[in-house]
């Protein structure tokens, strides 16, 4: 888990609905992807959640708190899905399979992951604290494509998955998904 511990869900030691601090740091998520972290505040998190405004100080120690929380939950999200896809791999063959269908995966632009992953690096770039988030997140995948790839392969694939996500989302022109499995394959020396 990321080095910031969020806090246990009741800033004044009360016992709170843990649904609710849940469902509150979902709906930072989605108010942080459709406005930006800049646009996100306590009160739009608030109402995307139904909830109180006083309500936030009871399950948040401020706004860093909050986001702290949030993208944790986002990265450990994330981080477990690529886990099990990797887990069902085989072998190398379909460990490279794996790679490939997450890049497509991640760049087709459908949900808030590309944002939201760029909202937290745009924070990590600033702010150390969100870092140990992104230093988190690397690690985990790096440790899910050790298990079929040596530990600089996997650094480099890890690298390349985000990169190529990054490129393929952005790009303005549609992009040959076989560039995709020839990187992989340069990277793994097929």
């Amino acid at each position: 888990m990321p080095a910031h511990q969020p806090s246990s869900g009741s800033r004044l030691g009360r016992r709170n609905d843990p649904e609710r601090r849940e469902k509150i740091m979902d709906a930072c998520l989605e108010v942080i992807a459709q406005a930006g972290v800049t646009g996100t505040s306590h009160r739009k998190v608030a109402a995307q959640a139904g909830v109180p405004l006083g309500a936030m100080t009871y399950y948040f120690d401020g706004m860093d708190d909050l986001l702290h929380s949030a993208f944790s939950r986002f990265a450990t999200s994330i981080s477990t899905g690529f886990e099990r896809c990797m887990a069902t791999a085989t072998d190398r063959e379909s460990a490279c399979d794996a790679v490939f269908e997450r890049i497509l995966e991640a760049s087709s632009g459908q949900g808030h992951e590309l944002i939201l992953s760029h909202e937290l690096y745009t924070l990590a770039t600033r702010d150390a604290s969100f870092r140990s988030i992104t230093t988190w997140w690397m690690g985990r995948s790096q440790l899910a494509l050790g298990a079929h790839f040596d530990p600089l392969t996997a650094r480099l694939l890890d690298a390349m998955i985000e990169g190529l996500t990054i490129h393929r989302a952005l790009d303005a022109e549609p992009r040959d998904p076989e560039e995709i499995k020839s990187a992989i394959a340069r990277i793994v020396g097929a």
